[in-house]
């Protein structure tokens, strides 16, 4: 289980671009949850990422991961129980190394600087065929090569070849194709789903919001201000969920990023 208490984070505090990201925020996500997360520019999606990853600290409060209290983890340590995926395909690899070698460090071997067992290579395969991409054939194959669906689908098996506690997955799909962005959504939710993994995924995209996991969070001004989930949320349409926003925000959603369907 993951719990943030009461946390807060304020960036250039003091000075005239002082900018509260992330006010007071509370939220428990259970095990298993598989949370997608909406809301406009600057509503703190990403800053929450960021604090739960350990990229930033918060001002106050508490971060606890199954127990553990992280709040003050640095990142790199944070790493080993959290898998992250960013927008953009280039940050999740390692472009001048090959497939195998990516997977590797990724699985805690070493990568270059070890030697890749025969159980290892043939793991690598079988987990490479799954992402029906034909890359269980190129794994000698330096990442920097392959197209962006590609590498954004070799970082989400990285990411979870050994189960994180919680992955996080920073619009993972925007910067990809709308093809190509359907099959790395089904991938997701096919390696989620037999994983059994506590998920959450900003999304700019309102409809797969509320068809994608079991439970959809709106944020805006640092704070989640719409909580669903269960029969509750399967009753809801995107209308429902920009009147939801109006309600509960007092002005209506900027829609500039936002696909409606």
């Amino acid at each position: 289980m993951l719990e943030l208490l009461n946390i807060s984070k304020t960036f250039n505090a003091g000075t005239p671009d002082e900018k509260k990201a992330i006010d007071n925020l509370s939220l428990k996500i259970e095990n298993g949850d598989f949370i997608t997360i909406i809301g406009a520019n600057g509503a703190g999606k990403s800053t929450i990422f960021n604090l739960i990853a350990g990229t930033f600290l918060s001002d106050s409060g508490r971060i606890l991961l199954d127990g553990e209290d992280i709040t003050l983890l640095p990142e790199h340590k944070r790493a080993r129980k959290i898998g992250r995926l960013f927008q953009d395909p280039m940050r999740g690899t390692s472009p001048g190394m090959t497939i195998e070698e990516n997977l590797a460090l990724a699985a805690g071997h070493g990568g270059w600087l070890s030697k890749v067992s025969k159980n290892d290579k043939k793991m690598f395969r079988e987990k490479l065929s799954l992402l029906n991409m034909g890359l269980e054939d190129r794994m000698n194959q330096k990442v920097g090569l392959l197209s962006g669906g590609q590498r954004q689908a070799l970082t989400l098996m990285m990411a979870t070849i050994c189960p994180p506690g919680v992955l996080l997955l920073d619009e993972h799909t925007a910067a990809l194709d709308p093809a190509t962005a359907q099959k790395v959504l089904e991938l997701t939710k096919r390696i989620v789903s037999e994983g059994k993994l506590t998920c959450l995924m900003i999304t700019h995209n309102m409809q797969s919001a509320l068809e994608l996991g079991n439970r959809t969070l709106m944020m805006d001004a640092g704070n989640v201000i719409y909580d669903v989930s269960g029969e509750e949320r399967a009753d809801k349409t995107v209308e429902d969920l920009l009147v939801m926003f109006k309600k509960n925000s007092g002005k209506s959603m900027n829609t500039d990023r936002i696909l409606l369907s």
